[in-house]
This record gives structure tokens, C-alpha cells and sequence, in this order.
């Protein structure tokens, strides 16, 4: 047992001071040491090794067998802030449990994912928990109270969110750049962090990959301007894997790798994750940092106490371990717990009386997530496993239901003879989450014979699924996937696609008189060798021979039965995943073709989505009778699907996000304004498939007696009843909206202020109050730099959805009048525009603070006051090459001033007087940072 560090003869010495003992007696390099991901132990201080990061999304990963959880968009679909904090408790449970028996298993855990769903085709949609920062920053809050625990003292595990900052693309996400005005910046993206930290269960955050507005995330100045300033709690600031190197490698942004890590360092950076368990590259860039004056003692210390005053939270430095009885693991709490979750995880989308289900139906289950039980990236081994078939057999008797998973059956031929899978005669392979540290170390099995062609035996029977975009799978007949090992042999050797880099999806491309077969983890070709299927550069055509169609299956099911049940949706490892971005929202064709299939022999079908991400289905919402969606449901989802369709459980499970109609319903992936571009159910003035909220219920509701005062000057209560009028137990999902009317500038068309999930028994009423603080009523207030509560008429709406609104009242709110911007006085900041036109980018000032606006372009600054005796000149601090239009009749030529960050500042004659509105175009590469102007009469 490692003994406590030496700390004096004080055993009593607080936790703060051993820290600061720590520190002083650790030498430099030392110090410097404990800035890698993998911090080495200190024996003569009886200072153990460290690991920063563990993940656990949705219970803990990468470390083997564990509880499994729905999804964490499947828990922001509960609404239910309570279940998701005993979730967490869980999983931290187990993170201490499973540390008992394997001291690599980490308790500084990689969890929440905060970023906002702003965008339903980013590949990691699966990973946050809403579009909506007040639903977000409530159900973070919860799952990180339930990480910490609830010692008085000691954290059983210190949680860290991720990933700060406006993250929401995998298409070049280390060198893209999204453009936040100061707007959304206050608006959006920071309140989805901030409410957990002030909550104060948060240990850190990890920095995200992109640049937002020209800087990378990982030298944000408001890690310190903002971050820092929501608690008095050390912060632990962890890097994202190999985001140190990217400053230089891929951004480009500083010139070595020493300047890279000292701005981090300086910036906030308290851990580096970089070239995995070799921490000298790391340590050797910060030594030669700090050797080169580029750091300092104080800039190493700060970041070393930050490390372990986390290590103290999480006991490390007390004299007894604070969680030794917690051995919580696979419990059956924990097992009811997750089968909980995905049921209240579940979106009854549509019903037109199809559900719930009689308990002699006869059901055909069909689709290819029928009999699965699918994991993510972040998903820890599954010790139990419940797919939509086990469910459905379980409750409604194996008897009464018949199956068509709907993939084609088929053959390869090529001119040598037909392709054919050895037999098994082994164990299936591993899952991909498997027990090791990191899951990107996972390489497909080499001990199995590949595939082979023979000349006189027939081909192998291979389940050919579609996913999309040209994307298949193929499947032996006892389930094994094709996939290829390291040593480019194609073996059956897969339960599930997955790793870092898929290997068992391919592409047919035709060549010919048949295709090429390409697989897509290494871009090469099938190709038959002399022993066996292998990759390379050139490929064999082939023949692919159909031998049954997967509709042909589905329609003789569906026809003999009372109901069909479509189970369609996607495989997280397969389009749309972290490093790749969904490139539509449309079903897969061959998916679309099978709900399309089963109407067809059965109209009593219904739609079952099991999906990470919202998909446009208008004509299955229009031609089907019912329509359900969940997001993969864990372990316990099959069981969980099954209670719902059977009405043992009454859905009520919300959309977190906007189901959008078509792809024409959303602006370009790279486009974070979404004020500007009308973004979310916030700004959307379209009409979406389903709004945001949405989601039925097997019991009706009512709503009324609604009360609405203000108990003091901070805030507003909200009070109203809410009865289950009909005849069984049932959750609703009551929510509060407000709206600023007559706002005088855009506002959100409503914004979620409140909810709570609560469960009423048939005829039961209950009274639901809500306080708002009054800050939520207002915005940033881009011509005074803060956040403004505006003087006027809100509308406060309670409803079951953003759009099913059932009770209102206008409440009038005092606070700032409309006030025009001292331009005069104060000068203008180019980012504070009102609106923009064209293609305005914000972009760094400097590499350290400030920002600037740059490209083709117009910007709108309304209300600036002038002065009653005007101004005569405008004076602008610019960098880069261009031309500025200041108003009409004020054309600023700009030459070039050497560089994006050689700023000058050049002066014009321009004339205004009084308050009016003004209009600034950019052209060419300028760079416009500031203006101010001088008053007539003073002189340029």
C-alpha cells in the first residue's frame, strides 16, 4: 500500500496545506512531470502515480464489463434530472468498485459531454444531452452531483465536462474555427457549462479540438476570463488526446512545440494528454519551455496544485479511505436502475391508437436493430444484454412473435470461384469495448484463416446490411462480421463494427461487368491471394449474388401478423460517429424500404427508431400509424422497449432536440450562429417533423389553474396543476417556456425555463411550481458588454412541448430601458455587431486575448449615439489588406500591415450626428477590431 505522503507530524494537516507541502518538497522536474496525462509517482513522498481520464458517459468505459446506461441523449430524453443523478451515483459507484480490483481504472472521470446539440448531423450527437442549454446544464448538473457523491468531505469521483468550448463538428475539427458572436457565446454555449461548475460537483473541463473565433480551445483566454471566475474550487483543466500537437502540427498556429505548451500552460492547461503513456515528449517540451523563459515556476505550481487538490478531493492524501465499503458493482439496483432509464428514455413520436399492445398480439419484429443490442464508442462491456426481440419474446411469449432481420442474403463469386468463411471452431471474438486501458489499441484477430475462394465448394451465405451512403457490413452465418486485422486479411472474427478505425465496413464500386469491394478502414481493395481474402492496392471484381432479398422476408412475416414493428435506425461505430460528421438525415434507402415494405403487406406497422440522432421520416410520420424513438438503450433496452409497447409502462420520454422535416431545414454544419441562421427550436422559424419537447403519452393530461407572482425582486414563481384524466399511472413532462414580447432585439421565439418530470395516478392531480430567477429573463447586451435584463411584457407559456403550449400569462418585468450605444464615449468593439450579412467570421486579435472581424461582409450596429454636435472623423484598428466602408461615403482603404496580427490604425473624415443606425462592409482580407470617433471639432 502506498503510504500517505509526508506531510509533517500533523496528521491533522488540512487537505490545502498538504497540498502546498506537496508542492514545496517535489523538485521541479518533478513538478513538471505531473503535467503528462500519466503523472509518475514520487516514492520518497509517498506520492502515487496518476492518471487523469476516465471515461464514463454513460457508465464507465474502456475498462471492461460494467452497468451500461442508455445513451447520454437517451438520458437528456428523460427530462427527468433526479433519475439522471442516481445514474451517476451509480456509475461512480462502480468506478470505486472496479478501481478495487484494477488500479488503472480512473476516478478523475472524462464526463459530461455539454456540448449543445446545436446541429442533429454532428457525429457525436450521441454524446451530449440537448440542444437547449437550460435542459443541459440541469441534467450535467445531476450527473456530475451523483459522480461526486455525496461525502462531506471527499469526492468519490471528480468529474470533468467536456468540451469547452462550441464544439459541434468532426469534419476538420482540429482546424475549423467556429465563429461565436458575444451573443451566443453568453447565450448559448457558456450557460451549459457554467450553472454545473456554480453548482460546484465539477472538477475541470477538457478543452475541445476546434478554434473558436481564430483561437484553439486549448489557449482560450476564457478558461481565465470565465471558467475560472464561476467558483472559488480549483479547476482541473485536461487536453484533449494529442490537442498540445495539433497547436503545431495541424493548426499551425504557434511555430514549436515549446511556445505551444507554454500558451497552453499559460492559458489554463493543467494536464496534457499526448502521446499516450510516453510522457517525455510532454515533459521534455514544458522543461525546454521553462528553460527558454517561456514559463515560469509559478505558471508549473499553479497547474501541479490544481492536479492535487483533485487527487485530495478524491481522498487520495487522507488518513483512512473515505470510500471503503463502496464495492457497488453489477448490483441489482444497478440493473433495475439502467432497465429504468431506458424506459423513460423512450419517445412515443406518433400514435394514432396502434399502442399499447394486447397481450395476445401476435408481432412481427423486423429491421436491423431488431436483434441487437448496439454499443458506442463510449460504452463500457456489456455484462447483460436485452435486444428489442429478447424483449418482446420475454413479454409477449416466444410464441407470438416471428422475426425478419430484412438484410439481403448473398454470395461473392469472383473469376477464381466463390468466397467462403471457414468454419468457427473457436469462441466469438470480443466485443469491441473489450477489458483493455484504451480502446484504439483494439486490433482485429489474427488467429483465425481468412476468407478464402474455392472453386468447387459453394460461397458462403453473407448477410449484406446497408447503413447508408454506401456503407455495408457483411456477416458470416453464426454472426461474426468481415473484418480486417493488421495484417490486411479479411477474417469473420467481429461481434460488432468498431475501434477507433472501423475495419468491417466496405463499399461495392462497380468495375465492369461487377465491383470492386473496398474496404473502408484502410481505403484498399478486396483481393484474393494464394492464402486467402486479403487487402491491397488493387482489387478482385466480383459478383455479388443475391440469394434472398431482405423485403422479400419482411413481407412474409409482416403479413402474418397482427403488427409489425420496424426496428431501424443506425450503428454508432457506422456514419456519424466521433471524427465523422452524418452527411444527411434521411434514413439509409434500405431501411426506408422496409418500413415502406411492411405498410405494404400490414398497415397496422409501426416505426421503431433506435437511433444516436434525430432523422426526417415525413412520409413514415404521414403513412404509419405509430412512430417511436429511443436512443440505444443499454443493456436493459430491449426489456425496456418492451414494457412500453406492452403498456406496462406508459412512455413519456421527450425530444431533446428538434426532429427537423428535411436536410433543407438546417444551415451549414460549420455555422454557430444560431441567432443569425435561426438555429434550434429557439430561432427555427420552420415548421420542424417534431418540436423540441415532444413526446406522447398513453394518458391524457390537463392543465390549468395557472398563478404566476413574484415572491421577491430576483425571481418569478410560476404555479399551475397538472391531472391525469385518464384511466392509468402515467408520467408527464410539464415545461416552462418564456418569451420576450416586443423585444428590440432577437430573441429566442421561446426559451425553456423550467420542467420536471412527475407521475400521476389515474384522476391524480399535483400542483407544480417553478421558480425563475429573473436573470433568465434576460440577454447579452452586446452595446454595453453584459448581461441585461430588458424592461417590458413576458410571455410566460406552460405546455407539454415547446409547440403544445396549454396555459399563458404576460408578465411585465422591469429592468434596462432601450438605451442608444456611446459610441463617442466608449468607441465600438467590431464583434458587438447587432447582425451580420454575408461572410463575416470573428476571428483572434492576438494569440492570447481579444477579437476581430474579418471577411466579405456587412455589419449592423444599431442605436449609436453620435452626439448632437457629431463627429468628423472615424479611426479604425485594422490588420491584413482590405477595404472598410464605414456608412456610405466613407471607404477606408487599408494597406497591408505585414501580418493578421500587425494591427495599425488608419483614420478617415466621416460625418454623423445624433442616434442612428450604422453599417459597416468589409472587403478583401481586413481585419477590424475597433473604432472609435472623434468628435467635430477636435480634430483627426
Amino acid at each position: 500500500m502506498t503510504e500517505r505522503p509526508l506531510l509533517g507530524a500533523d496528521s491533522a494537516t488540512p487537505d490545502g496545506k498538504r497540498v502546498d507541502d506537496l508542492v514545496a518538497r517535489l523538485t521541479l522536474d518533478e513538478r513538471i512531470a505531473l503535467l503528462h496525462q500519466f503523472a509518475p509517482a514520487a516514492p520518497h513522498l509517498g506520492l502515487a502515480a496518476f492518471r487523469t481520464g476516465q471515461e464514463a458517459l454513460h457508465g464507465v468505459a474502456w475498462m471492461g464489463e460494467a452497468t451500461v446506461f442508455p445513451q447520454a441523449v437517451g438520458l437528456g430524453a428523460t427530462w427527468n434530472d433526479e433519475l439522471v443523478r442516481r445514474i451517476g451515483d451509480a456509475v461512480s459507484a462502480e468506478a470505486r468498485a472496479m478501481r478495487r480490483r484494477d488500479d488503472r481504472v480512473g476516478l478523475n472521470v472524462w464526463a459530461p459531454v455539454v456540448n449543445l446539440l446545436r446541429n442533429p448531423l454532428w457525429g457525436r450527437n450521441e454524446e451530449g444531452y440537448s440542444e437547449d442549454p437550460h435542459l443541459t446544464a440541469a441534467i450535467a448538473t445531476a450527473y456530475t452531483r451523483g459522480l461526486r457523491g455525496d461525502h462531506p468531505a471527499y469526492w468519490r469521483t471528480a468529474p470533468v465536462l467536456k468540451h469547452w468550448l462550441a464544439h459541434n463538428n468532426e469534419t476538420d475539427r482540429d482546424t475549423s474555427n467556429a465563429s461565436v458572436r458575444p451573443r451566443v457565446l453568453h447565450e448559448y454555449d457558456l450557460r451549459a457549462f457554467k450553472r454545473p461548475v456554480e453548482a460546484g460537483a465539477v472538477a475541470g473541463v477538457m478543452p475541445a479540438y476546434n478554434l473558436v473565433n481564430g483561437r484553439p480551445n486549448h489557449v482560450s483566454p476564457y478558461l481565465r476570463e470565465e471558467l475560472r471566475t464561476w467558483t472559488d474550487q480549483a479547476l482541473l483543466v485536461c487536453s484533449d488526446a494529442g490537442a498540445p500537437s495539433n497547436l503545431v502540427d495541424s493548426e499551425h498556429y504557434f511555430d514549436t512545440h515549446e511556445e505551444a505548451v507554454a500558451a497552453a500552460l499559460r492559458a489554463g492547461v493543467d494536464s496534457f494528454t499526448d502521446h499516450g503513456t510516453d510522457s517525455s515528449t510532454i515533459v521534455g517540451r514544458l522543461r525546454r519551455a521553462y528553460d527558454q523563459g517561456l514559463i515560469s515556476e509559478s505558471d508549473i505550481d499553479a497547474a501541479v496544485r490544481r492536479q492535487l487538490d483533485v487527487r485530495a478531493r478524491l481522498g487520495e492524501f487522507a488518513d483512512t479511505d473515505p470510500f471503503a465499503d463502496v464495492r457497488d458493482f453489477d448490483t441489482d439496483a444497478h440493473r433495475a436502475l439502467a432497465q429504468e432509464a431506458a424506459e423513460q428514455a423512450i419517445v412515443l413520436l406518433k400514435n394514432d391508437g396502434l399502442l399499447p399492445l394486447a397481450g395476445d398480439t401476435r408481432i412481427a419484429v423486423v429491421g436491423p436493430l431488431a436483434d441487437e443490442c448496439r454499443t458506442d464508442w463510449y460504452s463500457g462491456t456489456l455484462i447483460r444484454r436485452s435486444t428489442p426481440l429478447d424483449g418482446l419474446r420475454e413479454r409477449f411469449g416466444a410464441e407470438r412473435v416471428t422475426y425478419a432481420e430484412g438484410a439481403d442474403r448473398v454470395r461473392l463469386r469472383c473469376a477464381e470461384g466463390w468466397v467462403c468463411v471457414p468454419d468457427a471452431g473457436h469462441e466469438a471474438a470480443p466485443g469491441v469495448s473489450g477489458a483493455a486501458l484504451d480502446p484504439a489499441l483494439i486490433t482485429g484477430r489474427t488467429d483465425l484463416p481468412p476468407l478464402h475462394v474455392s472453386s468447387s465448394a459453394d460461397g458462403t451465405e453473407l448477410a449484406l446490411a446497408d447503413w447508408g451512403s454506401g456503407v455495408l457490413t457483411f456477416r458470416a452465418p453464426d454472426g461474426r462480421y468481415l473484418s480486417v486485422a493488421d495484417d490486411g486479411y479479411v477474417r469473420a472474427s467481429a461481434e460488432q463494427p468498431g475501434g477507433w478505425v472501423v475495419q468491417e465496413t466496405y463499399t461495392l464500386e462497380p468495375h465492369g461487368n461487377g465491383h470492386l469491394l473496398r474496404h473502408a478502414g484502410t481505403g484498399r481493395y478486396v483481393s484474393v491471394a494464394a492464402d486467402g481474402l486479403k487487402v491491397a492496392d488493387r482489387g478482385t471484381v466480383f459478383e455479388v449474388e443475391v440469394v434472398e432479398r431482405g423485403t422479400d422476408a419482411v413481407a412474409g412475416v409482416a403479413a402474418g401478423a397482427d403488427v409489425v414493428l420496424v426496428l431501424a435506425g443506425n450503428d454508432p461505430h457506422i456514419n456519424g460517429r466521433e471524427t465523422e460528421d452524418r452527411t444527411t438525415l434521411e434514413l439509409p434507402p434500405h431501411q426506408d424500404e422496409l418500413w415502406r415494405t411492411a405498410r405494404a403487406a400490414n398497415p397496422r406497422t409501426a416505426l421503431v427508431l433506435v437511433s444516436s440522432y434525430p432523422y426526417a421520416v415525413p412520409e413514415a410520420h404521414t403513412e404509419l400509424p405509430a412512430l417511436l424513438w429511443t436512443a440505444h438503450g443499454g443493456q436493459a433496452a430491449g426489456r425496456a422497449l418492451a414494457r412500453v409497447l406492452a403498456g406496462d409502462v406508459s412512455p413519456a420520454g421527450r425530444l431533446p432536440q428538434t426532429w427537423y422535416a428535411a436536410d433543407t431545414d438546417l444551415p451549414g454544419l460549420l455555422d454557430y450562429d444560431i441567432i443569425g441562421s435561426r438555429q434550434t427550436y429557439l430561432y427555427f422559424q420552420g415548421a420542424p417533423l417534431y418540436p423540441f419537447g415532444h413526446g406522447l403519452s398513453y394518458a391524457p393530461f390537463t392543465y390549468d389553474a395557472l398563478f404566476v407572482s413574484r415572491p421577491d425582486d430576483a425571481t418569478v414563481e410560476v404555479t399551475f396543476t397538472v391531472t391525469n384524466t385518464g384511466p392509468r399511472t402515467a408520467d408527464e413532462v410539464p415545461q416552462l417556456y418564456l418569451r420576450a414580447v416586443d423585444a428590440s432585439v432577437p430573441r429566442p421565439r421561446r426559451q425553456l425555463v423550467g420542467h420536471r418530470r412527475v407521475t400521476l395516478g389515474a384522476g391524480e392531480s399535483e400542483r407544480v411550481t417553478f421558480v425563475v430567477p429573473v436573470a433568465e429573463f434576460g440577454h447579452w447586451d452586446v452595446a454595453r458588454g453584459r448581461w441585461s435584463v430588458a424592461d417590458g411584457p413576458y410571455e410566460l407559456l406552460v405546455g407539454a412541448s415547446s409547440a403544445d403550449i396549454r396555459l399563458a400569462e404576460t408578465l411585465r418585468v422591469g429592468g434596462d430601458g432601450p438605451a442608444p450605444r456611446s459610441v463617442l464615449t466608449e468607441g465600438l468593439d467590431a464583434t458587438t455587431y447587432d447582425e451580420q450579412s454575408g461572410g463575416i467570421e470573428i476571428v483572434d486579435r492576438t494569440k492570447t486575448r481579444g477579437d476581430a472581424v474579418t471577411g466579405e461582409g456587412e455589419l449592423l450596429y444599431k442605436d449609436c449615439d453620435f452626439g448632437t454636435d457629431g463627429v468628423s472623423a472615424v479611426r479604425l484598428d485594422v490588420a491584413g489588406e482590405g477595404l472598410v466602408d464605414v456608412a456610405d461615403g466613407c471607404r477606408v482603404e487599408v494597406p497591408a500591415t505585414g501580418g493578421p496580427y500587425d494591427y495599425v490604425t488608419v483614420a478617415a473624415p466621416f460625418t454623423g450626428t445624433g442616434v442612428g443606425d450604422l453599417r459597416v462592409r468589409l472587403h478583401g482580407g481586413v481585419r477590424l477590431a475597433r473604432m472609435t470617433f472623434v468628435p467635430r471639432g477636435t480634430g483627426a
